[in-house]
């Protein structure tokens, strides 16, 4: 099932819910903040498991990519990258950590500062789906092959701007690796 259609509607069955809620009521307020806080744990542990995963199975397996410029940072070609499958993939559950912190200081400053609380019911399962859909946890915590769209490196869904803009995407072909060595940017080791 598409992951923005299942977005879409756990986002609309939370809204109903949380319309039923007294939110004004200290007991039900506390048993949301309960809920929202169980199910960022719930998610943090599963990158965190993940990431122990990988750490166990050690693959450092060589891959090369092309990851392309980026012009909000100054970037004008693009460059090669060389790393090795275990550190690939720990880059990607650390942003995927790094994301369960953004979204508690979000929420943090949301509910303590600007008194909102709907956020909080809307926001406590969709973290929980996103860590059970991420691809990093498919492939080591439900054993899904790395092929297709699972395949690294795994292909960004692009973002708002990136959609505007038509952002080139990372490569990890044989001609583009080559052409991107050839050009100067090669070798990057990423560390």
């Amino acid at each position: 099932m598409n992951p923005a259609f299942t977005n879409l509607a756990v986002m609309l069955v939370m809204m109903q819910v949380s319309r039923k809620l007294d939110l004004e009521n200290p007991d039900i307020l506390f048993y949301v903040r309960v809920a929202y806080l169980s199910c960022q744990a719930i998610a943090l542990l599963v990158y965190l498991y993940t990431k122990a995963k990988i750490n166990s199975k050690n693959d450092l397996t060589t891959m090369k990519y092309v990851e392309p410029a980026n012009p909000m940072s100054g970037e004008t070609e693009s460059k090669v990258v060389v790393t090795t499958v275990k550190e690939y993939d720990l880059k990607q559950v650390d942003s995927l950590i790094k994301s369960v912190f953004t979204s508690l200081a979000m929420m943090g400053f949301m509910h303590v500062y600007m008194k909102y609380t709907n956020p909080l019911v809307m926001q406590s399962v969709s973290s929980v789906k996103s860590a059970l859909e991420a691809n990093i946890v498919k492939i080591h915590l439900f054993g899904t092959p790395a092929s297709g769209d699972l395949k690294r490196p795994f292909k960004a869904a692009p973002g708002f701007l990136q959609a505007l803009t038509g952002a080139p995407e990372v490569k990890s072909d044989k001609a583009a690796v080559e052409s991107a060595e050839i050009s100067g940017a090669g070798g990057i080791k990423e560390e």
